[in-house]
């Protein structure tokens, strides 16, 4: 459903947005190892979700990345996936038609539009802060490991 890229954005803010609350900013190659993600692909994504104010870059010796702790209670998976991906996650067609809409459904427009609209009241809904907290309570993991 959502881009590779978008994959990365929603897990590199979650891991940034937990180093925030302890006022520590992370770099690039630590992002990119905390979310199991090419480094390159990493930095272009952070561009992304800095140009739309979701995260800030800091430059220099102690710079990193960060979010700003009174933004931590503001940010939504909506906000990352929006950035990203835009509206087409939540205008598209089940079965990829170019032409499906109310008017000339594809047959599961109706039960994928319910799924769309649920999807982005989720999204709306869900704060990144809480998803961090439950990292830091080790109720879920950005990085799963094999061993």
């Amino acid at each position: 459903m959502f881009s590779k890229a978008c994959e990365y954005g929603i897990k590199a803010t979650i891991y940034i947005a937990q180093q925030s609350q302890r006022n520590e900013r992370v770099h690039v190659k630590e992002i990119a190892e905390a979310i199991d993600s090419p480094v390159a692909f990493t930095a272009k994504t952070l561009q992304i979700l800095a140009k739309h104010s979701i995260i800030r870059s800091v430059m220099g010796f102690s710079g990193g990345y960060e979010i700003d702790c009174d933004k931590l209670d503001e940010i939504t998976l909506f906000h990352i996936v929006e950035a990203i991906d835009g509206d087409p996650v939540y205008d598209g067609c089940g079965l990829g038609l170019h032409k499906c809409n109310d008017a000339k459904p594809c047959p599961i427009h109706h039960d994928f539009k319910k799924i769309r609209n649920d999807l982005k009241e989720m999204l709306q809904c869900t704060l990144v802060i809480s998803l961090a907290e439950k990292l830091d309570n080790n109720l879920a993991f950005l990085k799963i490991s094999l061993n």
